[in-house]
């Protein structure tokens, strides 16, 4: 067996340590586990001071994602609703050409869309931001397919109101007073002054009375005189089908017969015939059928 002499020298001394391979591999042993027991240690508190940075930073990044989804969702809901509204003034402008409005299914489904792999939704990512990611894929599809088939709705209206400009000239199409406030609608409703429900053909646009009236679109004056609960009022002929109404005047500016172009000041708001306050009442007829003229207010009279 191999002995090993550790030896410290001094001045007045000299001091020997003997051990021998056996003693020497169990010292190397304990001082081995030592050091490695250290290291282990250090990298523990390293790895766990790290990991504790990283979720924190992930948490962070976390909250900042789920913030910056709401926010893209809140623009995608707005974004919806103003496709709702182009949706209506869509099926309103087709009234207008004469087309028919787009069929209901077809409108869900919408045309095309902006294609989004379904691969770059990691599995990495929390469920939570994944949910979130799909639906807003989703939101982001049916927003594009819709925007994508009013697109091509708008063209085709354009189509046809190039080829049909003549007849369209002839549609009402402004709103015959400017301002005001839109009062009684067109359907039923209860009668202001016997309170019976009945069906309201026009909509009463309340002003004050010497407001000016403004024919909605190019036409023959019909009528010209005061009538019973209309009192003083105003009936056009505008070709193709279309007849105006306007009843409640306090002063006609045109006569039987008479032609008038759109935008021609015809007449002036009142309280005249079966009424209970200044306002206009307006109807717009298509042989025969009464209209809601809701559907033909594109423009305020210049």
């Amino acid at each position: 067996m191999n002995n090993f002499i550790l030896q410290k020298e001094s001045d007045d001394r000299i001091a020997q340590l003997r051990i021998n391979s056996r003693q020497a591999i169990f010292l190397v042993s304990i001082f081995t586990c030592l050091f490695l027991s250290i290291l282990y240690l250090s990298a523990e508190i390293l790895s766990g001071t790290l990991y504790k940075k990283r979720l924190n930073d992930f948490k962070k990044n976390y909250n900042i994602m789920s913030e910056n989804l709401k926010g893209l969702q809140k623009k995608l809901e707005n974004l919806d609703n103003k496709v709702l509204v182009i949706e209506e003034k869509d099926k309103a402008l087709r009234n207008y050409a004469g087309m028919p409005e787009i069929d209901l299914d077809i409108r869900k489904l919408g045309t095309g869309g902006y294609g989004i792999k379904s691969n770059i939704l990691s599995d990495n990512i929390a469920p939570m931001i994944n949910e979130e990611l799909i639906a807003l894929q989703l939101d982001i599809e049916k927003i594009s397919r819709n925007v994508n088939l009013e697109i091509e709705s708008y063209e085709a209206i354009y189509d046809k109101v190039k080829k049909d400009i003549n007849r369209i000239a002839k549609i009402p199409s402004i709103r015959p007073v400017k301002g005001g406030y839109l009062n009684s609608s067109f359907g039923y409703r209860k009668d202001p002054i016997d309170n019976v429900t009945r069906f309201h053909q026009g909509q009463d646009i309340t002003v004050k009375s010497g407001t000016p009236i403004h024919s909605p679109a190019d036409g023959i004056v019909k009528r010209a005189y005061y009538a019973g609960g209309f009192g003083n009022h105003i009936k056009l002929d505008h070709g193709n089908g279309y007849t105006t109404l306007f009843a409640h005047l306090s002063k006609i500016k045109v006569k039987h017969g008479q032609k008038v172009s759109r935008g021609e000041v015809i007449g002036l708001t009142g309280n005249t015939g079966r009424s209970t306050a200044p306002h206009l009442h307006y109807e717009i007829h298509h042989y025969g059928e009464s209209k809601n003229p809701l559907d033909y207010f594109f423009h305020s009279p210049n």
